[in-house]
């Protein structure tokens, strides 16, 4: 009976795209595996010169959007893709992100058939990530801390016990409903990026919605960041939660990143590899740094901002104070 409630749900996936890559290729290919038929694949591409059209004419039920990249946007543009969409469950991923089988969109789907606790109705969920092979060994236990291999379905009842982590998801690869998105309004239009957190945080704190965590669908991607991009990274997601008082005051976030700081130490004891202990703690402490200044971005001159943040073109069109 699941099979058939599955197959009636039509998908589209919405890709925003910058400078497409081979990657980007094997994200195709395998999306034309998947178990589960993909009405649309619908392509945001940001800047029309980086697009080579011949390469991608054998891609099936393609469609592609192209914005400026001023006018991009994390949510503005993924609202843009959302537009052209006609499915019930839109599957948004990032363009370095690959399914790791063929039952990447059949997962996501079966997700919508559950729900919270108090019977709270599932509005998005969202896909492990596993390492990419060349990913670095502390990155590596990160990804399993934040994307374990047991499901769950997160509502308001878990803000006491998980703080922040309930409003977690990520665009990397999440499914939403459709309709249901389009009632909320879909992104908040102008967001540094965590459109995907601050639309799960609205749905879980005003909407009575559940957020699912969706393990048996997986991609692979990750990122060997540096100390200083990890610095930039949170400063924007600092900036992020700044903006969004509504969904973010009062949810306690630190001890979630002190906690993922203890494991990863004892984790790589255990894996006879302490020499990367002391890696780990410089790179926890540019993050934390670049956290709390992006907490208090409104105090910082514009020079400084500028250089703090990995998103430059957001500061050109949005004065800072």
């Amino acid at each position: 009976m699941e099979e058939l409630i599955d197959e009636q749900r039509t998908v589209d996936v919405i890709i925003p795209v910058y400078k497409p890559d081979e990657t980007l290729m094997r994200l195709f290919h395998r999306l034309e595996e998947q178990s589960y038929p993909i009405r649309k694949i619908i392509v945001m591409n940001t800047d029309q010169s980086f697009w080579k059209e011949k390469d991608y004419e054998h891609i099936k039920n393609l469609e592609v959007h192209h914005v400026t990249r001023e006018e991009f946007d994390h949510g503005g543009t993924r609202n843009r893709g959302a537009g052209y969409s006609r499915a019930d469950i839109m599957v948004f991923m990032t363009d370095d992100a690959v399914p790791a089988d063929k039952n990447l969109i059949s997962s996501l789907v079966k997700a919508f058939l559950t729900t919270g606790k108090g019977g709270e109705p599932v509005v998005m969920a969202y896909a492990r990530q596993l390492p990419n092979p060349d990913c670095a060994l502390a990155e590596q236990y990160t990804r399993s801390f934040n994307y374990p291999a047991k499901s769950r379905v997160k509502t308001e009842a878990d803000l006491k016990d998980l703080g922040i982590k309930t409003f977690f998801a990520s665009n990397v690869c999440c499914a939403y409903d459709r309709g249901i998105f389009l009632e909320a309004g879909g992104f908040t239009r102008t967001t540094i990026f965590n459109e995907d957190m601050i639309y799960a945080g609205n749905a879980v704190r005003y909407r009575g919605a559940a957020v699912a965590y969706a393990a048996d669908a997986k991609v692979i991607h990750s990122h060997n960041y540096g100390c200083i991009d990890q610095f930039k990274r949170n400063f924007d997601l600092a900036v992020s939660q700044a903006d969004h008082p509504e969904v973010f005051e009062g949810i306690r976030s630190e001890s979630e990143g002190i906690r993922l700081v203890k494991n990863t130490c004892i984790w790589l004891a255990k894996q006879k590899k302490p020499w990367l202990i002391p890696g780990v703690i410089v790179k926890s402490g540019f993050k934390y740094m670049g956290y709390l200044m992006g907490k208090r971005y409104r105090t910082l001159p514009r020079r400084l901002i500028l250089s703090f943040t990995m998103n430059r073109s957001y500061w050109g069109k949005h004065k800072t104070e």
